[in-house]
Order: structure tokens, then sequence, then C-alpha cells
């Protein structure tokens, strides 16, 4: 901790600081977030956010703590709201890894059901409304202006998606999963035309925006952008239609799962009363920005496939004793069920 507050000292205060509480923020299954409460440098209490990658098992390319906070500074003070970034450390002695620190924002994070039981029906419309208006302000951004020109290739997106996602699963697979290689080549068969490229979010869904209630509902920040880069924007479209559950659904999560174990995996907000279904959620984010979303469906399954990844990387840290927090025994068990239902979707679209 001494080592934490001196860097603090010089880089966030330019005054001696202590550092009164760290703890984990919850919920996320990928880098590691904590809320750092500090004492001194001239002001009263200061509540602060960390973010650094997770413990062990870190995959290439994966957890780029100087990328996301590239992508924080640019989409400062554009119609996208993010935490300010701070300062960035690259000096492993500190805390044991890269991280960065930025402002906290207020806001809570829904992800269940008992989460937006808070929200009337009236708000989880307005709540929709305003989800697909950030996903198409995201999606808008002038990558020039903002300085995020180099962030990604852009041009080829989904083929290096496939390639790439290919690879992690090669390095992280603990078993044999039926259907996995027949999906591959499924995905390669139906690759859409390259089509428009902008800003990508890569994990857009309701839990990764921070929300108001009161008096109407808002997003104040919109989080995790470990993923982001340029590409096709269908993708992020995709992907946040994977995690968007509607009334009467179970979701994508495995019937063993028990929610209150898997926290990170129970993503159901959206099937509380007033919330879009996932077809009018599609269209109003198509009369946002006058996308053609007649393929959508390649992309959920798409987003079903780098799901699948995601989470055998995560089980792989967690057979590995290398995972913070709870419920990381659960996510093996959704990997089955994301390659079977990215292999229904595709065989919808025949």
């Amino acid at each position: 901790m001494t080592r934490l507050e001196g860097w603090l000292a010089t880089n966030v205060t330019d005054a001696p600081v202590t550092v009164t509480s760290v703890n984990l923020i919850t919920g996320g299954r990928s880098n590691l977030t904590y809320r750092v409460v500090i004492e001194g440098g001239g002001e009263p209490e200061r509540v602060l956010v960390l973010r650094r990658p997770p413990l062990g098992h870190v995959l290439p390319t994966a957890h780029d703590m100087s990328r996301e906070f590239r992508v924080l500074s640019a989409l400062a003070g554009t119609r996208v709201p993010v935490a300010r970034p701070l300062a960035i450390c690259s000096d492993t002695e500190v805390i044991g890894a890269p991280f960065y620190l930025m402002d906290f924002v207020p806001g809570r994070v829904l992800r269940t059901r008992a989460d937006a039981s808070v929200l009337s029906p009236g708000q989880a419309a307005e709540l929709s409304e305003e989800l697909a208006g950030m996903l198409a302000a995201i999606h808008g951004v002038d990558v020039a202006a903002t300085g995020l020109s180099g962030l990604g290739r852009g041009a080829g997106y989904l083929r290096r998606q496939l390639d790439r996602w290919q690879r992690q699963w090669q390095l992280s697979v603990t078993r044999d999963v039926p259907g996995y290689e027949p999906l591959v080549a499924r995905l390669s068969d139906k690759l859409p035309e390259e089509g428009e490229i902008t800003l990508v979010h890569g994990d857009f869904r309701l839990d990764n925006v921070l929300v108001t209630i009161a008096p109407q509902p808002r997003i104040t920040a919109v989080v995790d952008w470990e993923m982001a880069t340029l590409g096709d924007p269908l993708a992020d479209l995709g992907l946040t239609l994977v995690y968007w559950t509607e009334a009467g659904e179970a979701g994508w999560v495995h019937p063993d799962v028990e929610p209150a174990a898997a926290p990170g995996l129970s993503t159901d907000a959206t099937a509380s009363p007033g919330f879009m279904t996932r077809a009018e959620f599609t269209a109003r984010y198509a009369s946002r920005t006058g996308r053609d979303v007649s393929q959508i469906g390649y992309y959920v399954a798409f987003g079903y496939f780098k799901l699948a990844v995601v989470l055998e990387g995560i089980n792989a840290r967690y057979l590995q004793n290398q995972t913070v927090g709870e419920g990381f025994d659960q996510e093996g068990k959704a990997v089955p069920l994301l390659i079977a239902n990215a292999h229904r979707v595709l065989e919808s679209l025949s």
C-alpha cells in the first residue's frame, strides 16, 4: 500500500495521501476493478477507481491498460459519457501489475431483474431508448477528431475477429466442447461483406453502463472499454442482443447455474416490465443510425461465439486458481449452451 500511496502522491494528488480503503467492485469477469478511497492531498476524502488486468492466464493482446486509458481519454467531452481518466502506471512494482486510475462516477449497475425492480415500466422503456441512443452515439464518434484513427485496422474486422477468437480458444480451452469446430466453419462460410467501420465498444450491454434513476433514467458512464477497437458496428449490436433477455426467457445461462452463485452471468434485467424486446431495440437502433440490420442474425451468432471463447478463458483462469471473487466456478457451464445457441441462430438464417 505504501508504494501505491507514493505513486498517487506523485502522479495524481501532488501531495502525500493515505489510502483508507480498497474494495473490489464485483460483477466484472475480466479486468479487475477496485474502489479506492484516499485522504490527504490537500482535499477531503476522495473516491477513485483502479483498473488492472486479471490474475494469471492473460492472453496475448488482451487486457491492455494503455489501450483502455487511451479510449477513455479520447472520449472525454464527447456525447459518450465516460469516467475521467487520471493517470496510468506501467510499473508492475507498484501493485504487481499495470493499472490506471479514473474518477468515480455515481450510478447503479442493473444486471438482474432484482436490480431492475427499482424501475417502473415507463422508466424501463426510457432506459431502453437511452441504451439504443448510446450505442448509436458510440458508433457515431468521429474517430479522426478524437485521435482514435489508429485504434484498430478497421478493414477486415470480422475476418480478423474470427481468427483472433479462434486463437484465444486454442490458448484457453480446457476440454472438448461439441459443436465448436462446426460453428467456426459455419461462421466462416456466412461471413458478411465488408461494411461501415466505426468505433466499437466490444462488450456493450446494460450492465456495462452506470445508471441514475431519478428524476428519470440517465446513463452517467459507459464502462469496460477493454475490447474497444475500430470495426463493424453491427458486431456491437449483435453482442448486445445476446445479453438482452426478454420477458419469460431464462436467457443463455445454463439451467444448473444458480443466479446467486454467479452474479456476473445473471443478465436478465431486460426481462423486467417495460424494456423493449430484442426486435424493438434493433429497430430503434436502425432508426437512429439508418443502418441496414437485415443480417443481424449472423452478428448475434458471432456474439454467442465470442462470449463462449471469453467464458472459456475465464474458466481456464478459475481452474488455475487465478480468479478474484465469487461465481467463477459457474462460467464453464455456459460455454456449451452459448455454442448451441449460435448454431440455432445460424440455422434460422438458412
